[in-house]
């Protein structure tokens, strides 16, 4: 019979280049975010129970993250800065333990959060960057950004986002509000930034929207096309999808709590 331990509740906030994991959910025999963690964790542990990790959100294959936000309980109390120095010493190299902090049972990474922030970076470049090609999307045709900017006052809100939900979403609520979203062209790199904060986002709807912005500012679609996308929820009509390698989950808000006591790199 296995024993009984008290448990204690742990956030961590991650990041990883996405590259080489087939996303951020355990897959069988698969290299995946969850996998990884949970290995550290359950070689920490040293018990019979397994330890199950629960992110705010899933990330696919090739997909990054500034600012994942992963809770897990643990069968030993360990201070928060223990924590994070203990699985940053098992963490790949393509992995790192940004911050750790003790929390509440009743804290749930994915339920209690209220929002996300994404970062999509689109290379500019006449021809593939080698050093771009797995942290950023490629366009080489000439954008208006005064299109794409006044696009995303269109984005912004609360609307029914049918159109720009992928197949296979297991989702059947496709509204959602996006408080923020805003595009500029980042000189020193030659590339086009484009950033959505809302209180959630579908399967590939970040990188559905940032290739439709991209038809807007060459011209290909109107500038108010969004307004008509969200009236006919029609996926097909979106036509395409942004590559994964440009997309970065940058930050996961929740309500603040003076009372919790964090330590972070």
């Amino acid at each position: 019979m296995k024993g009984v331990f008290m448990t204690q509740r742990y956030k961590i906030v991650l990041a990883y280049d996405g590259t080489n994991f087939a996303g951020f959910q355990r897959q069988p025999q698969q290299r995946t975010v969850q996998s990884v963690l949970e290995n550290a964790l359950n070689k920490m542990s040293k018990k019979d129970d397994y330890i199950t990790i629960h992110g705010s959100g899933r990330t696919d294959s090739g997909v990054h993250a500034l600012g994942q936000v992963v809770h897990f309980d643990f069968p030993h109390h360990i201070p928060a800065e223990g924590m994070l120095r203990g699985l940053n010493s098992m963490m790949p190299l393509d992995c790192e333990v940004k911050a750790c902090e003790i929390v509440s049972d009743d804290f749930h990474a994915r339920f209690t959060n209220h929002g996300k922030r994404y970062v999509y970076r689109v290379s500019q470049g006449e021809f593939v960057d080698p050093f771009k090609r797995l942290y950023t999307g490629h366009y080489k045709y000439k954008l208006d950004l005064s299109r794409m900017e006044a696009a995303m006052e269109d984005v912004m809100g609360t609307h029914d986002y049918s159109s720009f939900v992928a197949a296979g979403s297991q989702t059947t609520n496709h509204v959602r509000t996006i408080y923020e979203a805003k595009v500029y062209r980042d000189q020193a790199n030659d590339e086009i930034v484009f950033e959505f904060c809302g209180n959630g986002f579908l399967y590939n709807q970040v990188r559905i929207m940032v290739a439709t912005l991209l038809e807007i500012g060459n011209g290909r679609r109107p500038i108010h096309d969004f307004l008509r996308l969200y009236e006919v929820k029609d996926r097909n009509e979106c036509r395409e999808t942004a590559p994964a390698s440009g997309l970065y989950l940058k930050e996961v808000y929740y309500p603040e709590n003076d009372e919790k006591k964090s330590i972070s790199n």
